[in-house]
């Protein structure tokens, strides 16, 4: 109870001290080190005026030919010619569940190839590098008819981005992806080179790279070496990087000042009062009480045996991670200081843009009726949207798999330009690495997992319900599950790739009973997900593109947009705080990690590797080990690289504390901090503890 009392505190206060700022929203000179800018937009002047820092066009392109995007949900960089890849151990640990077994297991024992033959071939990692950017939005607006209701509007829309990503990719050869920027207030098209053939080369043991669990996450002091090294083929050989970052071998100094370059996935700093209204009430609690019932599923499911508890690991963390992050979100949107900032600020905007024309002040005001509207409508089809278009109620990997197959096969019959956005054209290669895919399936889990959503199913629907008596198909949760699992074949990549490529005369004359099931579910799935999109996505859209006009003429147009998982820049100095008046420094030691551990008994999780313990004397124990600084982080930014003036590699971002678990609606840099690795701490452990010299002698090479 102590602990959970100490972080309710820390959390309220983070958002307090959030609040002081937060009437000014959108201007970064107010809020301190904030922003995460495109790489084709950067705050060049920002950083001029406030650090005296005038970096060249040349050294915003190669850190940003630099940084890497993991497709499955992270932040990396290249730190050789050689393709090598720096990431997260958590990044990577996706790869590394995957490529274990009962008798191997990379994600919890580690790894290290000492030679390039030894590298192990991932099974369905794709790499992204950004290469270009392209504003589109005058095409995308142009293709929207002015008149037209809110369904042609989306249709043309979804058709003119399809189209425009088709012919980019047909072009250049290149991943082409249109980008949704300041909610609907800018389109840009990016191009990325894509790798696909992706080599494990390091990974420490888990008890390191997640030392302290559950308990430590998302706080400071930490002790963490959250790596993973993974090497980029081209043509069965290396890949030759021309762009990579330098080695700094000293990392960086208390005060100094340091950029991040990575993917922050998701934030709602430009959101209204209704639409955090509708994520305090709603959205965030549903989300967080279904976290914490598969963390208790997949708790109880690892309790039974060793070999459980392997195969649910990656899916345990996942959960717990985000049911963490879920409770500080929503503790910061139930504070009344923060929702009364809030309505100050929108407030300031109406007033702005009447200061410039009554016209704009009306736009402000009907944009932000029609957010509301929208949401109203939203809140009326949610139970919808998440049981049977975001599958909650099937939560398993081989209706995922069969629902793919299923709208794959229908999309295909349609032109690129009227395909659902992930079936386009362009998107097909990426999918299709995904699709067929050759990692394990277990079907133990996978008929727990489907159990306990179609269990959901019946409560939330009802056991009358026309579509869940036919799901159910006269059976319990469990026998229907157990009959689903068992009975399909798709976990056979053979079998999915055939069944791909025979298309909906294959798909419709298949008696695999998970894609009956998927057939089954996909004509209620599509019928809310056409409302979602017309009735709820498409105004949001409008009227946000409003509001960011509106910003654009009140604040001007250095104004950097919500997170969207692409790549971003972030700045802001190594700087220790004080938490509830303790003072916290900028850095921990590797020593410090063996008195955490004998702090906590070395029990688990505070538990150091056995390596750790043995050459403990062959260690410089005041080497840096895990550092903060006030730069602007969010999730998807694990994994990035963290850089000094000179572009050199400083250490590597792999989370932040509780207080910062507020930027995901507002910034302030008095408590909240990221927190990374120091570069120091790699190079040290490298050569000291794992043998692997080889792979420290070409950092930066």
């Amino acid at each position: 109870m102590q602990r959970v009392g100490r972080w309710a505190q820390k959390v309220r206060l983070g958002w307090l001290l959030a609040c002081v700022g937060m009437a000014f929203s959108g201007s970064a000179a107010a809020l301190g080190d904030d922003g995460m800018w495109l790489f084709n937009k950067p705050p060049k002047s920002i950083l001029k005026a406030k650090y005296g820092f005038e970096p060249d066009q040349a050294w915003f392109d190669h850190l940003q030919r630099s940084s890497v995007r993991f497709n499955s949900g992270g932040s990396g960089s290249f730190v050789s010619s050689n393709g090598l890849v720096l990431t997260n151990h958590h990044v990577g640990a996706d790869a590394l569940q995957k490529l274990s077994s009962k008798d191997k297991n990379y994600l919890a024992e580690g790894f290290y190839a000492k030679t390039q033959d030894h590298e192990v071939k991932c099974v369905d990692l794709e790499l992204n590098v950004l290469i270009s950017m392209e504003d589109v939005t005058d095409r995308v607006n142009a293709a929207v008819p002015k008149q037209g209701t809110l369904a042609e509007s989306e249709k043309a829309r979804r058709a003119i981005m399809n189209t425009i990503e088709q012919e980019s990719t047909e072009k250049t050869g290149l991943r082409s992806d249109v980008i949704t920027l300041y909610n609907g207030g800018q389109y840009h098209l990016y191009r990325y080179k894509k790798y696909t053939d992706v080599r494990l080369v390091f990974a420490p043991e888990q008890d390191i790279a997640f030392f302290g669990g559950d308990p430590d996450n998302f706080e400071y002091p930490r002790y963490d070496l959250d790596i993973c090294f993974f090497r980029v083929y081209d043509n069965g050989k290396p890949a030759i990087i021309e762009h990579y970052l330098q080695w700094a071998h000293g990392g960086a100094a208390d005060g100094e000042l340091i950029f991040v370059s990575g993917h922050p996935g998701k934030t709602d700093r430009l959101d209204t009062v209704a639409h955090l209204d509708y994520l305090r009430d709603l959205s965030l609690p549903t989300t967080l009480n279904w976290l914490m019932r598969n963390e208790v599923m997949l708790l109880n499911y690892s309790d039974r045996s060793g070999e459980n508890a392997r195969r649910a690991r990656e899916d345990l963390f996942g959960i717990q991670n985000s049911r963490k992050a879920q409770i500080g979100r929503l503790a910061g949107l139930q504070d009344p200081a923060v929702m009364a900032a809030k309505r100050a600020s929108e407030e300031v905007l109406r007033d702005s843009a009447e200061g410039i024309s009554s016209l704009l002040r009306d736009t402000v005001s009907s944009a932000l009726n029609d957010i509301h509207a929208a949401l109203k409508t939203l809140r009326t089809i949610r139970k919808e949207v998440l049981l049977l278009e975001e599958g909650r109620a099937f939560h398993c990997h081989p209706f995922q798999t069969a629902r793919i197959l299923v709208r794959m096969a229908e999309e295909d019959s349609k032109p690129n330009a009227d395909r659902l956005r992930e079936y386009r054209q362009s998107n097909r290669e990426s999918l299709e690495q995904m699709l067929f895919s050759e990692a394990p399936i277990y079907d133990d889990l996978e008929m727990l997992k489907l159990a306990d959503g179609l269990s959901m199913l019946i409560t939330e629907a009802g056991a009358d319900n026309q579509l869940v008596v036919k799901v159910l198909n006269g059976k319990s949760p469990r026998n229907r599950a157990a009959e689903l699992i068992q009975g399909s074949r798709l976990k056979d990549a053979a079998f999915r790739r055939k069944l791909a490529q025979g298309g909906k005369v294959a798909i419709e004359a298949s008696k695999d009973p998970m894609i009956q099931l998927a057939l089954l579910v996909d004509g209620p799935a599509r019928k809310v997900r056409r409302t979602l999109e017309e009735q709820v996505d498409e105004p949001l859209r409008q009227a946000y593109a409003k509001i960011a006009k509106a910003r654009f003429d009140v604040l001007g147009t250095e104004v950097y947009p919500d997170a969207t998982f692409t790549l971003r820049l972030a700045f802001g100095i190594v700087k220790g705080y004080d938490e509830l008046g303790q003072p916290l420094p900028p850095w921990t030691t590797l020593g410090g990690a063996y008195q955490h551990s004998a702090d906590h008994q070395n029990r688990e999780p505070f538990n150091l590797p056995k390596r750790w313990l043995d050459r403990k004397d062959q260690l410089k124990l005041d080497t840096p080990f895990n550092f903060v600084s006030t730069v602007d982080i969010i999730g998807g930014n694990s994994g990035s690289p963290v850089v000094n003036r000179k572009g050199q590699f400083v250490g590597i971002i792999f989370d932040g504390n509780l207080e910062s678990l507020v930027w995901d609606f507002v910034y302030t840099e008095k408590v909240g901090r990221a927190i990374a690795v120091h570069s120091a701490a790699i190079e040290e452990t490298l050569r000291k503890l794992y043998d692997a010299g080889a792979l420290a002698d070409e950092l930066g090479k």
